[in-house]
C-alpha cells in the first residue's frame, strides 16, 4: 500500500464515520431510543453496499479505500456488541437477543444480496 492509499483510507474512514453518525442520528430521531434501528440500519446498508462493489471494484487500492476506509469507517461491530449488552444488562433479553440475530443474520443476508447484485451488473 502506497503512502497515497494509505492517506486516501484514512480519509475514507472519517467520511464512513461522519456518514455512519448522521444516519444513525436521523433513523433514532425517527425511531426513538428504545430500540437501536440506527446502528442497525448503518450495518445492514454497510453489508450490502461492500458485497455490491467487492466484484465491481477490480483496483486493490480502491478497494482498500472504499471496503477498508469508507465502508469500515461507516460500519461498527462494537456498537453492535456494546448495544446488545447494554439491552441485556438492562433486562431486555428479547430485545438483545432479537437485535443481536439481526444484526449478524441481516448483515450476512445484505452482503449476500449486494454481492449477488454485483456480479449480475
Amino acid at each position: 500500500m502506497t503512502p497515497l492509499v494509505f492517506l486516501a483510507v484514512l480519509v475514507a474512514g472519517g467520511v464512513g464515520a461522519a456518514l455512519r453518525f448522521t444516519l444513525d442520528t436521523a433513523v433514532r430521531g425517527r425511531t426513538g431510543e428504545r430500540f437501536p434501528w440506527g446502528i442497525l440500519v448503518v450495518n445492514l446498508t454497510g453489508a450490502f453496499v461492500l458485497g455490491l462493489v467487492t466484484p465491481l471494484v477490480v483496483d486493490e487500492a480502491w478497494r482498500w479505500i472504499v471496503g477498508t476506509g469508507l465502508l469500515g469507517g461507516y460500519t461498527t461491530f462494537s456498537a453492535v456488541a456494546v448495544t446488545t449488552a447494554l439491552l441485556a444488562e438492562e433486562g431486555r433479553a428479547r430485545a438483545a437477543t432479537t437485535y443481536a440475530v439481526a444484526s449478524f443474520a441481516g448483515s450476512v443476508l445484505a452482503a449476500a444480496a449486494g454481492l449477488a447484485l454485483g456480479h449480475a451488473l
